[in-house]
């Protein structure tokens, strides 16, 4: 009920308001896009152009992200010798060819490589033992140690 009477008295609504607006007969197809979002088209033509910029630098620094990625899987993959990625070489290119890492990224890359060089040495190597206390076993060597300096000096041989 409700929509036959809005489709009768909406299209004689429609019809009187445009008589009532002056004598211009512009329906709403006809609307320029400024209009439409209430500009002037100068305005208008500078609110797309902000926007043009906007997305440029958003897909720059996207780019340059996406560079900085490839860039640090391309050093994992020389550290452990795996195979390179041509996708990887292609985005780095694309930002430029010189990438650099982010601080923290370099920061955390130091800090594993520290770590590793730790582990390969040969104390690390004990210390990552079970069961093993490098406390106690250091204790002990002191002490064996002191033990060799007293036998050294009662002997009358030396």
């Amino acid at each position: 009920m409700a929509f036959m009477v809005k489709t009768m008295v909406g299209g004689q609504l429609k019809n009187l308001t445009g008589s009532l607006g002056g004598g211009e007969e512009k329906g709403d197809g006809e609307k320029s896009a400024a209009e439409a979002q209430g500009m002037s088209r100068e305005e208008y033509e500078e609110y797309q152009k902000q926007l043009v910029e906007e997305k440029m630098e958003r897909d720059a620094q996207f780019t340059q992200r996406k560079a900085e990625r490839a860039t640090l899987r391309s050093h994992f993959r020389d550290k452990y010798r795996l195979p390179k990625n041509e996708t990887d070489e292609n985005q780095i290119q694309m930002a430029g060819g010189d990438v650099e890492l982010p601080r923290e990224l370099a920061k955390m890359i130091e800090e594993d490589t520290e770590e590793e060089e730790e582990k390969a040495s040969v104390l690390g190597q004990l210390a990552s033992l079970p069961g093993l206390d490098l406390g106690s076993l250091k204790d002990k060597a002191q002490s064996t140690l002191g033990d060799l300096k007293q036998s050294a000096e009662r002997c009358r041989v030396m």
